[in-house]
């Protein structure tokens, strides 16, 4: 998983609550297990008409916020099922951080898992970065200080260490598995020591 450190980019701006998984990546797009390709699927039915054509009034359909890395969005982003799905399209379509007053929980989670810094702010702030985005310039996500930085302005936000530990050094599940993996050897060794016949051998 890509380290994420510092953050620059001209946010988006979604000013609508209860977006849920469905509508970040519906249904049809979900028999891949692969987490690239679902970019183009982002927001499929508010990004696209019924005939597949792009539509012009969808903000990440237009310059420059079609290639924004930040999304800000409105309460409860993330709402209804877990499908990891979500985070995979928003990923592949370039979203590295997300700003919004509150997170369905394991959405909130899985972005971690997936290299997104899910930030939680007030609605105020979300509401003066909105305002920010539509001068389209840039805002700047500091991880390690754990600020938001933008015009004279910056904005400390909460955040587990854990999870921001995770983020710095790029690790998602597995590797977080493989930074153990000497102490999974020896145990394997003393396994195989111990109770061979636990052990298969082809």
């Amino acid at each position: 998983m890509e380290k994420f450190l510092n953050l620059k980019s001209i946010p988006s701006y979604l000013p609508l609550q209860n977006i849920d998984t469905d509508m970040i990546i519906p249904k049809q797009f979900l028999k891949t297990i692969k987490r690239t390709g679902l970019g183009k699927s982002l927001f499929y039915e508010m990004r696209y008409d019924e005939n597949g054509n792009l539509i012009k009034d969808f903000t990440l359909n237009n310059e420059p916020y079609n290639k924004s890395k930040i999304l800000l969005a409105g309460k409860n982003f993330g709402c209804g099922s877990s499908r990891e799905h979500a985070p995979w399209a928003l990923s592949d379509f370039g979203i590295k951080c997300i700003i919004s007053s509150s997170f369905a929980d394991i959405f909130y989670n899985n972005c971690f898992k997936n290299g997104i810094l899910p930030i939680k702010t007030s609605e105020q702030i979300v509401i003066e970065l909105s305002e920010y985005s539509k001068r389209k310039e840039e805002v700047e996500v500091d991880l390690q200080k754990q600020e938001i930085k933008f015009g004279n302005k910056v904005v400390k936000f909460e955040l587990d260490s854990f999870k921001k530990k995770c983020l710095i050094e790029g690790l998602d599940d597995i590797g977080l598995s493989m930074e153990k993996i000497n102490y999974i050897d020896d145990f394997e060794k003393k396994l195989e020591a111990n109770k061979p016949w636990l052990i298969k051998n082809d």
